[in-house]
């Protein structure tokens, strides 16, 4: 996965992820102000594929799930942080959306060109021909994102194990 890198620093909350006043107009509405009162161009400039990073303590406050979901309805490839909030990490793998663990994270800039290698476990800065290692996830979770979250991989599994009980 490659795409731009939108940096964001630490305690990035909830309330600024998936806004209360908007929650009532749906996912499509609360994407579109996700994090408008930190970086007001943000929802408006994200594509397909880029990779939100963040510092310590991203996704904490309420276990609103509509903020993992917000950044994935913008098509985020993955959030990278320092540490996250863990209802907002579990909200994410549910949904299906990456979330990386970085410890160093200091070379990333705003803007840089980046290429996510989930199997790898690594960012790579392309134009500062820099890698980064991210804590690995277990695999038991990288088959849950692969299948697109908890819901979808759940009724693979189920449909599975049906078919091996039925002989279908």
């Amino acid at each position: 996965m490659s795409g731009r890198v939108f940096l964001f620093g630490d305690n990035i909350d909830t309330d600024v992820l998936a806004p209360g006043q908007y929650m009532k107009g749906g996912i499509k509405m609360i994407a579109a102000h996700c994090l408008e009162t930190v970086r007001p161009d943000f929802a408006g400039s994200v594509r397909s594929g880029d990779v939100l990073v963040g510092g310590r303590n991203f996704g904490m406050g309420s276990s609103r799930e509509q903020a993992a979901e917000a950044l994935k309805h913008l098509g985020l490839s993955a959030v990278i942080a320092k540490s996250f909030a863990g209802i907002f990490y579990r909200n994410a793998i549910n949904l299906g959306l990456p979330v990386l663990i970085a410890h160093d994270l200091d070379a990333v800039a705003d803007d840089d060109t980046a290429d996510l290698d989930l199997d790898a476990g690594t960012l790579r800065l392309v134009d500062r021909d820099k890698t980064i290692k991210l804590e690995p996830l277990p695999d038991n979770l990288k088959r849950m994102l692969a299948d697109g979250g908890l819901v979808p991989h759940l009724k693979k599994r189920f449909t599975a194990e049906r078919e091996r009980e039925t002989g279908l």
